[in-house]
């Protein structure tokens, strides 16, 4: 890798960082290709990224970012999972890490804050945000519904009555 592909590398993870709500720090102890794959394509799917960067790059570009605290768990073979949605890449990581043993979790950040690993694993058992905005929509139709339930009961019940009426005076006839 020359210097002009390090110093690209270093502009996209210090944007990343810019850009992301969450960045989970991660040892891979000899993942398979297709362990890895699996892991890239959940963490995909749940919008989150999960990249694996040279230390030192990584380093250089968590300078003057919120996130640089994490700088100390960059030793050894590490990764970084990232997302814009607080706990997507938490919740991938710690359910595929629940899969393996060589996949583990050594901290990370949201926001100014540091997070170790029970904190990462606490963050994976909120609900996402579009698990709260179901909750939100759901909780603001709701009494919408009944509105228009209590409204057209009375109509309903009416209706119930004249047919009752009906089904006798045709029996009786």
């Amino acid at each position: 890798m020359d210097r002009n592909e390090k110093a690209d590398l270093v502009a996209e993870l210090k944007q990343v960082f810019v850009e992301t709500s969450v960045v989970v720090v991660t040892r891979n102890l000899g993942l398979s290709v297709a362990q890895s794959t699996d892991l890239r394509l959940r963490m995909r799917d749940a919008g989150a990224q999960f990249k694996v960067a040279k230390n030192r790059l990584a380093l250089i570009a968590l300078d003057g970012t919120r996130y640089q605290p994490i700088g100390d768990l960059l030793k050894g073979p590490t990764a970084l999972a990232t997302s814009p949605d607080p706990v997507a890449a938490a919740k991938v990581a710690v359910d595929f890490a629940k899969t393996t043993d060589k996949f583990e979790i050594l901290g990370g950040a949201m926001g100014d804050t540091v997070l170790d690993v029970n904190g990462i694993r606490a963050l994976a058992e909120l609900p996402s945000l579009d698990e709260l905005r179901a909750t939100i929509v759901g909780l603001v139709q709701a009494p919408a519904s009944k509105i228009a339930r209590t409204i057209n009961e009375p109509g309903a019940m009416l209706a119930r009555v004249f047919g009752a009426y009906a089904a006798d005076a045709a029996e009786a006839a």
